[in-house]
């Protein structure tokens, strides 16, 4: 998926750079994101690496992206954002004394496309040598994120060889979750504020602040939806009315069903009703195709 996406980024360029090369830009942009989320800091910006002593396994926080840019006019620029981004989440490195005892932690690889607006304060995109221009920016976009899933396994009592146990009642049974993760997708909407340098002509420096409110409340595992939840029930014992397992009957299946849904519950933290926010303090560097872009009539 992530090289269709680039080839379709690239795909795009070259078709708008055929057509009026003198307004686009190109380039790349590096710096570090953070969660804010159920578990782990809530600070929107600037979260110092969480854990120095996973360093070595996990690396720092990490932003990195290219972009394309198509100016309008000086003021007004539309961007295609693709990156990828590495957040980490520990509760011990929280405020709140609740998440320090839970001491939840962990890391997500996201990636993200986004298309955003740009408008410039000062003409920085006019034919001149330098110039510097705050400005602000929104959009829409897509993250690519690894989410919690379970498998929640019924089992019959088993003897020492293995063998199992007819149910001598309804609670007879054993019921286990193994946890794994898998790839999902969710929108999210971008914004912020930068400020751009524009200097030699062709070539721009510019720094930023990136905020993005996400539609899922998974980037930081804390929740596992009822949908990503997989039940299996042992077939050594069958049922002599329906043929399946006689776990999936009667009274067996009522347990089972209430026990997961109170290992789910368990796992389960933070406020569900509540979404997570990702954010990107970055710097990034762009060139300017062919000469300086007149805005011609």
């Amino acid at each position: 998926m992530n090289r269709k996406l680039l080839f379709s980024f690239l795909a795009a360029l070259g078709t708008v750079v055929s057509v009026k090369a003198q307004r686009n830009e190109l380039g790349v942009r590096l710096g570090m994101s953070n969660l804010v989320g159920d578990i782990g800091r809530t600070n929107y910006i600037l979260q110092k690496p969480l854990d120095l002593s996973k360093a070595s396994d996990w690396g720092v926080p990490f932003y990195g992206g290219i972009l394309y840019r198509f100016n309008f006019n000086p003021h007004q620029t539309v961007r295609l954002d693709l990156g990828y981004n590495q957040i980490q989440f520990n509760d011990k490195v929280a405020k709140e004394e609740y998440r320090k005892n839970r001491n939840s932690f962990g890391k997500n690889n996201v990636y993200e496309a986004s298309l955003i607006f740009e408008y410039n304060f000062f003409p920085v995109n006019n034919e001149q040598k330098s110039m510097v221009s705050p400005y602000i920016f929104g959009g829409v976009g897509a993250l690519m994120f690894d989410a919690p899933k379970a498998t929640v396994i019924n089992d019959f009592r088993r003897d020492a060889d293995g063998v199992a146990q007819a149910p001598i009642n309804e609670l007879d049974f054993t019921t286990t979750p193994v946890y794994s993760t898998g790839t999902k997708t969710t929108m999210q909407i971008p914004f912020g504020v930068g400020l751009k340098y524009k200097f030699n002509y062709n070539w721009a420096i510019f720094a930023e602040a990136t905020f993005r409110y996400t539609l899922t409340d998974q980037l930081d595992y804390s929740r596992i939806q009822s949908k990503d939840v997989v039940a299996t029930y042992n077939g050594d014992i069958l049922s002599p009315v329906t043929g399946g397992s006689l776990l999936q009957t009667d009274a067996y299946y009522v347990v089972s069903k209430e026990r997961e849904a109170a290992i789910i519950g368990e796992r389960n933290v933070g406020d569900f009703k509540s979404k997570d926010w990702m954010n990107t303090v970055s710097l990034g560097l762009t060139y300017s195709f062919g000469r300086p872009p007149c805005y011609c009539d």
